[in-house]
């Protein structure tokens, strides 16, 4: 069953209010789990796993180590019901921060947490999010906030790969995307670790 997140409207100021839709760009370790997580945010209409951060043209999946680039997502938004500043509290409060060699059981350089900035007001709303969350956590947070360059749009059993049906071989068997990716995220040890660092702020754990 996917849980739909309404972040706190109190976070949204009135000067945030607009009709177009906007991107926000993260890196969070894999991208089918930073994808799961914020397509279930209210007001998020879609968001989009590819790769960014490197010098290497047209990565693909299979060339990027070495490249520089990360497993990021763009997330695709109505600031009329979610703002830039809900998305980044909801985003450091999904990783592991802290984390300068990757994520959860993910190591290396293409798995490690970022935030990609296009505008100055997009970089100190960022920097300001990433300073309220160190404070919160007391802990040094080591993700840092990039200026935003070309996006590749990762291949096509990529995207949505969360609640995909195509059956796949695994190491348990034959079974479904949907299932491989949720023996993956609980064998990766990803909500567990969020949940230690982050308690109830954390709003994409599930809770008994």
């Amino acid at each position: 069953m996917i849980r739909t997140v309404a972040l706190s409207l109190a976070l949204l100021p009135a000067a945030a209010l607009a009709q177009d839709t906007r991107t926000a760009t993260f890196a969070g370790g894999c991208f089918w789990c930073i994808e799961a997580d914020f397509e279930k945010v209210n007001g998020v209409s879609e968001v989009v796993s590819g790769y960014t951060g490197g010098t290497t043209e047209d990565p693909t999946y299979e060339t990027l180590k070495g490249s520089g680039h990360y497993e990021a997502v763009e997330i695709v938004y109505d600031p009329d019901v979610v703002n830039y500043d809900q998305l980044l509290y909801a985003f450091f409060r999904s990783v592991d921060p802290t984390d300068a060699g990757g994520q959860f059981c993910d190591r290396g350089d293409v798995y490690r947490t970022a935030v990609f900035v296009d505008t100055p007001e997009e970089r100190a709303a960022a920097e300001a999010a990433k300073a309220v969350a160190q404070r919160e956590l007391g802990q040094q947070i080591v993700t840092p906030i990039i200026e935003a360059g070309p996006f590749y749009v990762a291949e096509d059993y990529h995207q949505d790969y969360y609640k995909g049906d195509q059956r796949i071989i695994t190491r348990r068997g034959i079974k479904t995307q949907a299932d491989a990716y949720e023996f993956y995220r609980d064998a990766c040890g990803r909500d567990d670790r969020v949940a230690e660092l982050w308690g109830d702020a954390a709003p994409f754990v599930d809770r008994p």
